[in-house]
């Protein structure tokens, strides 16, 4: 199977419950119907549900006909925000949680009905939903204020930051070209602290997807003090913190790429190191050099790119790309079904 199908067939062996809030998009209904259609994952849907199934009808997808997909969504849960029994249980939420930054009852309802991504996100803080998944209309910014405003980051999580799963075809490195890249997507130019933080959030994200144990190469254009600089300094003190904080993982750097994936270069430039050579989960920097590295990766090994997933969150919330497609979400809803499952 491919990396999406086995990630299908795990949610599947313990279905979690989805909701998309963008129904006002096409791609959000066809997702919808996918999901259902393949059974991994339980579907909550925010609009009208004569609106839903109505577009539904029109939907042209290339092997399920418009008459089946109106059918599959029949099983999706449908919720109108305004007419809902909860949107009162989810203002005095929202008051609670937000009232000392000036959050007052009518507003939070104004947000709620308004703005289905924080009734969506009250779905998750109150385990009516296991996770949520958006951004196919809404900027990154909205998706994760409304995430953090209700959602809230983890106990155990100093900073919400985010990663790509990276499948690179006929490769050898990470895990068999399986690997992950982060933080590319929200974290711009992080401390030390913070880039410790990303190290180990993202270990332990591989770990939960992947099933198998992260090698956390910490990125640099130097390998172990070959090149001197500030930003050099803060990948050695990102790496001094990480291993500090989280012993149990093996985290090295400062790391050089082929160092950090080439086991004959990580021989001869990092001797006696437990990650160099093996590296499967790759952390950058900053955004720059993590956002150019995925889209390089991308474009020219032709290597399938899923993702941003964001991590640190209380509950799994994902944000898409503005430019993605029906079959893009779906995958996104098989991760997110699968991170609520840890």
């Amino acid at each position: 199977m491919s990396f999406i199908e086995q990630i299908k067939a795990k949610a599947k062996a313990h279905k979690k419950t989805i909701v998309l809030p963008e129904t006002s998009d096409v791609r959000t209904i066809e997702a919808a119907v996918l999901v259902l259609q393949e059974e991994f994952a339980d579907i909550i849907l925010l609009g009208t549900k004569n609106e839903i199934l109505e577009k539904a009808k029109s939907l042209q997808i290339a092997h399920i006909p418009a008459e089946n997909a109106v059918k599959l969504l029949e099983k999706a849960q449908c919720i109108d925000p305004a007419q809902s029994p909860l949107l009162d249980e989810f203002v005095e939420l929202f008051v609670e949680l937000r009232g000392h930054k000036g959050m007052t009852a009518d507003k939070a309802r104004e947000l709620l009905v308004n703005d289905k991504l924080y009734f969506g996100a009250a779905l998750v803080k109150s385990g009516q939903a296991d996770g949520m998944v958006a951004g196919a209309i809404h900027a990154t910014s909205d998706v994760l204020r409304a995430a953090l405003q209700i959602v809230g980051t983890a106990k155990d999580s100093a900073l919400v930051s985010s990663f790509f799963v990276m499948v690179v075809p006929d490769c050898t490195y990470g895990e068999n070209g399986l690997l992950v890249f982060s933080d590319c997507a929200l974290c711009q130019n992080p401390t030390a602290q913070e880039l410790a933080n990303i190290a180990i959030s993202s270990a332990k994200s591989f770990q939960s997807i992947i099933k198998s144990s992260p090698h956390v190469a910490m990125l640099s254009h130097s390998t172990y003090g070959s090149a001197k600089h500030a930003d050099v300094d803060k990948v050695v003190e990102a790496t001094r913190i990480a291993k500090e904080l989280a012993p149990e993982i093996a985290i090295d750097g400062e790391l050089q790429l082929d160092a950090a994936i080439v086991p004959s270069v990580g021989a001869s430039k990092a001797k006696g190191s437990s990650v160099a050579g093996k590296a499967n989960v790759l952390v950058f920097p900053d955004l720059d050099s993590g956002n150019i590295g995925y889209k390089l990766v991308q474009r020219f090994a032709k290597a399938e790119a899923y993702g941003p997933i964001t991590q640190g969150m209380a509950a799994p919330v994902n944000d898409l790309s503005r430019g993605c497609s029906a079959l893009d979400i779906v995958g996104v809803v098989a991760l997110t079904a699968l991170q609520a499952q840890n």
